[in-house]
């Protein structure tokens, strides 16, 4: 049996986006960087003062050094609580403008983190310092701490600025999508050069109810994030076929099935608990292997403006079309095999993974259902639909065609069924939905 042992780079993935999620991780490297700094800077101005006086920096007696550094502790740790502040601000005004899954974006901003973080390792540079300066009023302080606390705040009131324009920024809806669509186009040029690494097995049947078989059950509830290939197939003996009994980005129950293993391997309990750690459930789903929680993101900010509540059709046409250009990219790129073959006749079944037409169906559905009150933005629709009909035939993807005619069929039925809608406004989607030429790229009235 191949050694079990998890991929260092898989490893280094999930901690690093662990890490990028949290708001409490990079702070804390901040203010533990701040400590050390300020212990360094004393040390380091002791050894030069033995060889004679620092002739450069910031030079002060010890009664100026002590209510500068004061100063500025206050200072700081009464602005990192106001950036907090802001902060959580705009998390609720993301949540209730846009949705609640948006959130993470604001989250794992690395400016807030840096920010928050830079405050506090200031606040906590000058007070370890303040232990350092002389009680004799008259005394020179220590230069190089007392120039590295200036430099410091200066750094951190830059920050400051920066991070309010990135915050007035990134509420605006725009900069959420763009967001939410760089990450997933991120998520699919992995899955595409991870697909790339894996042999396609050959035809595999499902393995047999009645065939004696190891059924390995989910330990915990959660959200599947991670199904690493390799460390599956190498926690089974050779000649073993391994069915995964769910999917990327699905919700499981502790207790429900999660893999089938065929034949029983001899030393099933410890097979089973490399693949119980193989893969990954949390407590939140993230767009690590995900790139349907991409699409659920920006579907959520489209029907929430397209609410009585909120009314905004101009947003949800702006994320159809970044629905649109996220699918361009998805439909045309090779979807990850149903069976992967391993060394030594192992094989992983993978029945479960969502297909491009799903994806489709995933992206425009619930928009198609809410729209077609709002012609504009079914409008807007019918044109991303035919869009990409134009691009996946051009592509040599003709097998997606029946998905997208499917939507802007049902969308048609949608609109033309919509009573109180305008003869005019009708007869005008319906050119946009059905001809060959869309009007609106030719018209030379406006």
């Amino acid at each position: 049996m191949d050694r079990p042992t998890r991929p260092l780079v898989q490893l280094r993935l999930a901690a690093a986006y662990r890490f990028r999620e949290s708001l409490f991780a990079l702070p804390t490297v901040l203010v533990v960087v701040g400590v050390a700094l300020a212990e360094a800077t004393v040390y380091l101005d002791r050894a030069l003062d033995d060889d004679g006086p620092v002739g450069w920096g910031v030079q002060m007696n010890s009664n100026g050094a002590t209510w500068l550094l004061s100063t500025v502790a206050g200072a700081t740790i009464t602005t990192a609580g106001v950036v907090f502040s802001l902060t959580v601000v705009s998390l609720q005004l993301a949540s209730s403008q846009f949705s609640p899954r948006v959130m993470r974006s604001f989250i794992r901003d690395r400016v807030s983190q840096t920010v928050i973080g830079m405050l506090v390792a200031t606040f906590v540079f000058c007070v370890l310092t303040l232990r350092h300066i002389s009680g004799n009023a008259t005394d020179p302080a220590p230069r190089i701490p007392l120039t590295t606390a200036v430099i410091l705040t200066i750094g951190t009131v830059v920050l400051i600025v920066a991070y309010l324009g990135r915050l007035a920024r990134g509420l605006q809806v725009g900069e959420v999508v763009r967001t939410i669509a760089a990450e997933a186009d991120g998520v699919i040029g992995a899955a595409s050069h991870a697909a790339q690494r894996e042999s396609t097995g050959a035809a595999v049947p499902d393995i047999p109810e009645g065939k004696p078989q190891l059924i390995v059950r989910a330990v915990r509830d959660g959200w599947v994030t991670q199904v690493p290939t390799e460390q599956i197939l190498a926690a089974v003996p050779a000649a073993t076929v391994v069915r995964l009994e769910t999917r990327t980005g699905a919700y499981i129950h502790r207790g429900e099935v999660l893999l089938r293993v065929s034949p029983v391997p001899r030393r099933d309990d410890r097979v089973r608990r490399r693949l119980e750690a193989a893969v990954e459930i949390a407590d939140s789903r993230t767009m690590q292997q995900d790139v349907d929680f991409a699409l659920r993101q920006l579907v959520d900010i489209a029907l929430r403006a397209l609410s009585a509540a909120i009314n905004d059709p101009t947003t949800a046409t702006e994320v159809v079309l970044r629905l649109g250009s996220l699918l361009r990219t998805l439909l045309i790129t090779d979807a990850p095999p149903v069976a992967v073959s391993g060394r030594e006749g192992r094989t992983l079944l993978r029945p479960w993974m969502l297909s491009p037409p799903e994806y489709v169906d995933h992206a425009f559905d619930q928009i198609r259902q809410a729209c077609p009150r709002q012609i504009h933005v079914a409008v807007a629709l019918a044109r991303v639909l035919r869009m990409l009909v134009d691009h996946v035939t051009e592509c040599g993807r003709g097998e997606h065609v029946p998905a997208l005619d499917r939507q802007l069929r049902l969308l048609v039925d949608g609109v033309a069924a919509e009573p109180g809608l305008h003869p005019e406004d009708l007869q005008r989607f319906l050119a946009v939905a059905e001809s060959t030429v869309d009007p609106a790229e030719h018209d030379t009235t406006t």
